[in-house]
């Protein structure tokens, strides 16, 4: 690997994306299922709109004027791939929201040689990456009328996650994070051994599931799910817009009021967690915030703690957290963040093993190419052992990896 001559530590990167090839769920799926399973068409866009945090894309038919791009199909979604997808190596205000194909993409962004030789020029070792179609936490299929299938497609990803994204190829440079049937904590349950068999120690799940229509975790009922978490040593690991709902604050603002606050769905979040009992209940079980930042932590362990000292009697709380929330982050919790220089010069208030660094390749707000230099300039400050910590040490020991950052399941002695 070229290290640049840098002293900086090789990054690990706890939050980049994988954009899925066209062929993971036609390779993988039962014969009957494959003109009924996700599938690639290309299109081109009749309609498509990001307003109040919805994304609202509406598909053409094949032959009729447009803009022409790659679009995944499955039941009734119709879903395109946009720049926004896949945006690193473009110029800032050459990023729009538009549609693109294959083609028009950075090979690195689905290739496993082209990610591997992108993450060389960002001083990135390894990388746990996000699913794009399945969306961030594979509710793609929980949506989805036929559960059967669902489930055979959320199989099928992570088949293909840890046995070719993450497989020998990578070199234990990539680092499987499994989706689950969200819609069955039991089945969920299950996927999580499954893949923890094999060597996975990360699942991704939704920020805040009652914006899905799912149970929040005030019940108990994703409690075989935890159970499942907490025996395996798998960590749940939310990224913003997991909820499929992205915060805004009126139904006509504009893109950029809501990836100024995006932050506070990870927030949100937070406080949910913190107030659940969960983490009393099932005393091994960590949660991470992929692209929360971490500037805004300081603030709400304070007001929890303040909540739950002054007024957990009423607060609802009093039977089931019996002890402060910050005391809990910091054993629990851990926020990620790729620019966040604010929470840098707070991290006494936020605690140096909790933090991890990302770098967000290939989305509109990669730091790619340059991850290595942002990190300089706001690490600056930090005494070394410090800086070792939050661009890899704290992910080494979260996510099982080797002394050298590697997946040990994935061919891990090369490099």
């Amino acid at each position: 690997m070229d290290t640049h001559d840098s002293t900086f530590p090789l990054i690990i990167s706890v939050d980049d994306h994988t954009v899925e090839p066209a062929s993971v769920w036609q390779d993988r799926l039962p014969g009957k299922y494959r003109e009924v399973g996700p599938r690639i068409v290309r299109a081109p866009v009749k309609e498509m709109t990001f307003l109040g945090g919805r994304f609202k894309p509406v598909m053409g038919q094949p032959g009729d004027d447009g803009p022409v791009g790659d679009w995944w199909v499955y039941e009734d979604l119709r879903r395109p791939l946009t720049r926004l997808d896949t945006a690193v190596g473009y110029d800032r205000d050459e990023i729009r929201l538009e549609v693109i194909t294959y083609e028009q993409m950075r090979p690195g962004s689905y290739d496993v040689p082209a990610r591997l030789a992108d993450m060389d020029v960002n001083h990135v070792q390894s990388a746990l990456c996000f699913p794009t179609f399945p969306r961030f936490c594979g509710q793609t299929f929980t949506e989805a009328k036929d559960r059967d299938l669902g489930l055979l497609c959320v199989r099928a990803y992570n088949d293909w996650m840890v046995e070719e994204w993450c497989g020998p190829d990578a070199h234990g440079r990539l680092i499987p994070l499994p989706i689950v049937p969200l819609w069955d904590a039991g089945l969920a349950a299950a996927e999580v051994r499954r893949n923890a068999a094999r060597g996975v120690r990360a699942v991704a799940f939704s920020e805040i599931p009652p914006f899905l229509g799912l149970p929040s975790i005030h019940t108990d009922g994703w409690d075989p799910f935890l159970e499942a978490c907490d025996e395996t040593g798998t960590v749940v690991a939310m990224h913003i817009g997991s909820s499929s709902r992205m915060p805004s604050t009126s139904a006509d603002a504009p893109p950029a009021v809501g990836s100024t606050i995006t932050y506070a769905n990870c927030c949100f979040s937070m406080v949910d967690w913190l107030m659940s009992g969960k983490f009393e209940q099932f005393p091994n079980l960590r949660v991470m915030y992929a692209e929360g930042q971490i500037g805004w932590i300081p603030y709400i362990l304070e007001r929890a703690d303040v909540v739950w000292e002054e007024n957990r009697g009423w607060g609802g709380v009093a039977d089931k957290v019996h002890r402060p929330p910050s005391e809990l982050f910091a054993e629990h919790v851990h926020g990620c963040f790729f620019d966040d220089a604010f929470g840098l010069r707070n991290l006494d208030s936020i605690g140096v093993g909790n933090v991890l660094y990302e770098t967000d390749y290939p989305h509109s707000d990669s730091t790619w190419p340059k991850s290595r230099e942002v990190g300089e300039a706001q690490m600056g400050h930090l005494e070394a052992e410090v800086v070792e910590r939050i661009v890899r040490g704290n992910a080494i020991e979260l996510l099982g990896l080797t002394a050298e950052g590697l997946w040990p399941g994935g061919g891990g002695g090369a490099r």
